[in-house]
């Protein structure tokens, strides 16, 4: 989803770094806190964009049991560990609630979460927020590390 159309709800939300829990693998650069549309008591995380050379898909797709979605789990390339799903094929309800349009979703007891963070207009650096993201494209971030982004040009220096 353009980051020019996600709804405004999500527009203050922070960017964040998902880690697989079990080897420290980064599996997304591109997280946002998030909650089940169909049971609002499990909090996950989600991203925008399918996490390549992170995560895996395994096994079939099946249906979930709170909600007539189709998901395929996915697993971290380095350790197995499933760390979340794909929504293959979103139920209407799930897409007529307030969504973010995210369909890569990560078990919050699977992953290690670290803050996204950007260079400020005054040079300190500020908490990455959803409105500030680049569209995946124009994305340069490399990593997180210790609660800091590493952008490329900051590297070269």
């Amino acid at each position: 989803m353009p980051l020019k159309t996600l709804h405004p709800t999500f527009q203050n939300k922070q960017v964040l770094c998902l880690q697989c829990k079990a080897c420290g693998k980064s599996v997304c650069t591109r997280g946002m806190r998030a909650i089940l549309l169909a049971n609002t008591q499990v909090e996950l995380y989600s991203t925008d964009i399918p996490p390549r050379e992170a995560v895996d898909f395994i096994g079939s797709d099946y249906a979930t049991s709170s909600c007539h979605c189709r998901i395929k789990d996915v697993a971290c390339l380095i350790c197995g560990n499933v760390v979340g799903y794909n929504v293959v094929l979103p139920c209407k309800s799930c897409l007529s609630s307030c969504n973010n349009g995210h369909f890569w979703m990560f078990h919050s007891q699977s992953v290690d979460v670290v803050s996204r963070v950007r260079i400020a207009k005054n040079g300190g650096m500020q908490l990455m927020v959803w409105k500030h993201l680049p569209d995946v494209d124009a994305d340069s971030a490399l990593s997180c590390h210790n609660g800091f982004e590493v952008e490329t040009d900051e590297c070269c220096r």
